[in-house]
């Protein structure tokens, strides 16, 4: 994944759009940690290797080793460096495509998974967003304002620290931060009506307050401090004098999903489905009532891998399993 950011960046870089700004981001991406400072330095060999960075070239080149040609095609020596250039040619084509794929979101300003799909991006400012299954998030950047929308799903922020600040809206509620990372979930307009605004603060601070309060002043709303978890109504005109659900639950945990795991320590067995569910298009159905809702579930599964997840429960709790119909019942067994 930091190869992937690495190579964007350096697509980025040799865009027409660069800008002062962007190169000291993407140093305070390169000081992250020795790993994104090596991974852009293999990438900017590539590039320099590849002689100007032209996708028509890196086309050329593959078709060229693959079909063997040259005056030194028998040298072992020489094979072995065509091996080489045409593995730098494949990583430099991937990071022309990683740099056109970002330019079209950027001019998008839309970031969109499906069910079961995970996304990660880099803004224009340096910040990454990476997005969870089912979610939608849109983007604009100003001169004087970073705005996201979170139309539906669940995504996770890391924030490029500047003077501008960083606001993410999700139904009628607005995060507001610097610098820092967090990570927001809502269902969306069309959930629930009781389906509310989730927000998790992994480190720095953030003002969550009504979308339509003043950016500058963050006078009305709740100030967050790191592990917490804000649960609010997704309209802040619903109950606005009922104090703000805040907990502390293991950050590793709330963030599973950005390692493709989902963490159950005692979940209720329904809360657990409800959330493998959202990685399957094939549901998993407790058929049996209450009390089958309330057993616990507790491990580290794959999201996406229901199969596993299906096996585990059923001989944890000794239910039978029943497939059809484009989903999957789970039942006490007789």
């Amino acid at each position: 994944m930091i190869e992937a950011e690495a190579a964007v960046w350096i697509a980025m870089l040799h865009g027409p759009n660069r800008t002062r700004q962007m190169e000291l981001n993407c140093l305070d991406w390169q000081r992250r940690s020795a790993a994104h400072r090596q991974a852009f330095e293999r990438c900017t060999e590539i590039w320099e290797l590849a002689g100007g960075v032209s996708a028509e070239g890196v086309a050329r080149a593959a078709v060229h080793g693959a079909r063997g040609g040259g005056a030194d095609a028998g040298s072992g020596a020489t094979r072995s460096a065509r091996r080489s250039v045409l593995a730098l040619a494949g990583t430099l084509a991937g990071a022309v495509v990683l740099g056109v794929a970002w330019q079209a979101w950027q001019a998008r300003g839309v970031f969109q998974t499906g069910v079961g799909e995970q996304q990660v991006a880099v803004l224009s400012d340096g910040s990454r967003l990476s997005l969870n299954t089912a979610t939608r998030v849109r983007v604009s950047m100003s001169g004087s304002l970073r705005e996201l929308q979170l139309e539906y799903g669940e995504a996770y922020f890391e924030v490029a620290k500047e003077t501008r600040p960083f606001v993410v809206r999700a139904g009628d509620r607005q995060v507001v931060a610097l610098g820092t990372a967090f990570v927001v979930r809502w269902e969306g307009a069309a959930a629930d009506a009781g389906a509310g605004v989730v927000v998790t603060l992994v480190q720095g601070q953030v003002r969550v307050q009504p979308a339509k309060a003043a950016v500058a002043p963050m006078d009305a709303g709740y100030t967050m401090r790191p592990g917490e978890r804000l649960r609010l109504p997704a309209h802040a005109g619903v109950d606005r004098s009922a104090a703000p659900a805040v907990d502390r639950p293991p950050i590793e945990r709330v963030t599973a999903w950005t390692r493709n795991e989902a963490i159950f320590d005692g979940t209720p067995l329904a809360d657990a489905v409800a959330e493998m569910n959202r990685y399957s298009r094939t549901p998993i159905v407790l058929q049996g009532g209450g009390a089958l809702d309330a057993r616990r579930i507790s491990g580290v599964f794959r999201t996406g891998d229901n199969e596993a997840f299906i096996a585990s429960v059923a001989a944890i709790h000794r239910l039978g399993v029943r497939r059809g119909n484009g989903r999957i019942e789970l039942f006490p067994n007789p």
